[in-house]
This record gives structure tokens, C-alpha cells and sequence, in this order.
């Protein structure tokens, strides 16, 4: 019901776009989550927005680097990643909540266990 893509190889200090996608359902009526996890270790939040596009949060480790974002018109939820480093290898994926954790529109979560729906994951990989 999501698709994550635009995961690549990428080298360290470049940049990629994530988008998450879906065929079956308007993104316009939910939360949207982005966590990631590397192997070998546990799932962690990245960056989520909220149904209404008030709020966003980006995790510290990540902070200055990434940004979320809404795209309505193409039906799509946007993790811009700049600067990227080899420790930013990963899997990505992303996760979608009704009208937000909750029923609250102006809220988002990082916790995994708030989202119903997720994607199969797209692959970041950054290496020299």
C-alpha cells in the first residue's frame, strides 16, 4: 500500500530523495513516518509529518541534513537527504497513520508502533 524508492549507492557528502507513494490511498489524509535500519541493529525514526503538514520532526542525528516534506499534487511524502555519511546506511521505509496517531491531523510520531501501514523499504547505501 506505500512504495518507497529512490534509494541508491551513493558517496559519502551527496544527496538523494526518498518518496513515498501510494496507488491505493490519498497521503493527503495521513501521518507520514520515515525510519530506517541499518543491519545489525534496531529500527530508528528519522523524520515524520503531520496529516495537516503543521508539524514535522527530524531526528538530532540527523538534524540539518534531512527535511520531510509534502508533495499533495503527486501524492507523495518527500525525505530529502543532504550530506549524507557512510553511517547513514540503511534500509528506509516509510509508514502512514490515518489522520495522524491518535485522530490528532496537527501530530506525528516517532513511534513505529503509531503506524498502521508501511512499505517494503528502499536501500541507502553510502560508500566511497
Amino acid at each position: 500500500q506505500l512504495v518507497e524508492s529512490g534509494g541508491e549507492l551513493v558517496q559519502p557528502g551527496g544527496s538523494l530523495r526518498l518518496s513515498c507513494t501510494s496507488s491505493r490511498f490519498s497521503l493527503d489524509y495521513y501521518a507520514i513516518g520515515w525510519f530506517r535500519q541499518a543491519p545489525g541493529k534496531g529500527r530508528e525514526a528519522v523524520s515524520c509529518i503531520s496529516m495537516d503538514g503543521s508539524t514535522t520532526i527530524v531526528a538530532d542525528f540527523v538534524k540539518g541534513r534531512f527535511s520531510i516534506a509534502r508533495d499533495n499534487t503527486e501524492n507523495t511524502v518527500h525525505l530529502q537527504m543532504s550530506s549524507l555519511k557512510p553511517e547513514d546506511t540503511a534500509a528506509y521505509y516509510c509508514a502512514a497513520e490515518l489522520e495522524g496517531p491518535y485522530g490528532t491531523k496537527s501530530y506525528c510520531s516517532s513511534d513505529a508502533t503509531d503506524y498502521t501501514y508501511w512499505g517494503q523499504g528502499t536501500q541507502v547505501t553510502v560508500a566511497s
